[in-house]
């Protein structure tokens, strides 16, 4: 991951950007064989939870997107043509103009394996059908992104109308073609592909693989963009009511939509865990709750009186906060209270902040995690 160096202190910047909406709540029960775990032992967890589920025909497929991908009623979701907040170019209606083949654009949609079938060898179940990656989306645009794998694209040497990109790709690690989605449905993908990794965990032993993926394992520069992308573009409405209607036919979720904070947890442990940081004996450490909802305890150690100024920012920098601002402290323990608003009182998002500790030797930095705000 990327390295973001403030004062003495180094933190990954593998940040989580929670959506302020909430999904519908799995059965009770569901996660409880995941709690308390971070890393592999918690991905092969959410595999066990996950796993078996019930698979359907490919024919079904068709029929499934009435409820997993239905817009308006009776559009369908193409995540490949839609401008989320504008105009789509074109539209198709549900049952109408499916299969078939394309010219061009606007012709017809299809059934697109957002994780390509030949990365796992072909028409293999239950892979073929997993409603988490199989999505509807515009035949030739389809067509258009192949077998490619997902990438950023700075140089296209084709643009669909809705703006995604084909071309070689510019996200460090991987040069070839890649095909880039808009910036309104990168984490749509990037959460599939999380399910995916985590679905198939210790079951792709026979897998081709690809440019992305070492089976089902993620190669490290797809992991890090895919982190990038589900980091800049938070769950929407659309996940969760999708999350929840591929439940009512396959009898499994995707654990990375209900509980996003997961995709770290995962793949970035340290990140989450508590911890402390440290400059000229002073003593920095993770707040707690972490995460936490609307408040949160700020901890720290002096081994002498200080000047001492307790900031919070949010992830672009911003000051968001003030917590303690140039105060002479005694030596010892102390732990102050954010109650999670803003400098004007207005309480702050839910997302990723940065508590800054600072003294005359120098500054502190840790991440902070909010996943809701009362």
């Amino acid at each position: 991951m990327r390295v973001w160096t403030v004062g003495k202190c180094s933190i990954a910047l593998a940040i989580i950007l929670l959506s302020s909406l909430s999904s519908a709540d799995p059965p009770p029960g569901y996660y409880d064989p995941a709690s308390g775990l971070t890393g592999p032992a918690l991905q092969e967890a959410l595999h066990d939870i996950i796993d078996n589920h019930t698979s359907i025909s490919y024919n079904a497929i068709w029929d499934a997107f009435y409820t997993t991908d239905d817009r308006y009623g009776d559009k369908v979701w193409d995540m490949y043509s839609d401008i989320p907040g504008g105009t789509p170019p074109y539209e198709y209606t549900l049952g109408n103009d499916q299969g078939g083949s394309a010219g061009g654009e606007g012709e017809c949609y299809n059934r697109e394996h957002s994780w390509p079938k030949s990365w796992f060898g072909g028409d293999v179940s239950p892979m073929y059908t997993d409603l988490f990656h199989v999505v509807p989306t515009d035949t030739y645009v389809n067509n258009r992104r192949d077998n490619h794998p997902y990438g950023e694209v700075s140089n296209p040497t084709w643009t669909s109308f809705n703006g995604s990109r084909l071309g070689p790709c510019s996200y460090p690690g991987y040069s070839g073609t890649a095909f880039e989605p808009i910036d309104g449905y990168k984490g749509d993908f990037a959460r599939n592909y999380f399910y995916m990794a985590t679905r198939y965990l210790g079951e792709d032993g026979s897998w081709p693989g690809s440019a992305m993926a070492d089976g089902a394992v993620l190669t490290a520069w797809a992991e890090e963009m895919l982190i990038d992308w589900h980091i800049s573009d938070p769950i929407s409405t659309k996940e969760i009511d999708r999350n929840d209607a591929v439940y009512a036919i396959q009898s499994n979720r995707n654990p990375f939509i209900d509980h996003p904070e997961y995709v770290l947890m995962v793949y970035d442990p340290n990140s989450v865990e508590g911890g402390e940081f440290q400059v000229a004996s002073i003593t920095l450490y993770q707040n707690v709750p972490n995460p936490f909802s609307g408040i949160t305890t700020i901890r720290f150690m002096l081994p002498e009186a200080k000047m001492v100024s307790i900031t919070v920012y949010d992830i672009s920098g911003k000051l968001v906060n003030t917590v303690v601002e140039n105060n002479q402290l005694p030596p010892g323990y102390h732990d102050l209270i954010w109650n999670g608003r803003t400098a004007s009182g207005e309480p702050a998002a839910a997302g990723i902040y940065f508590c800054r500790l600072g003294t005359p030797e120098g500054t502190i930095t840790l991440r902070m995690l909010m996943i809701k705000n009362n």
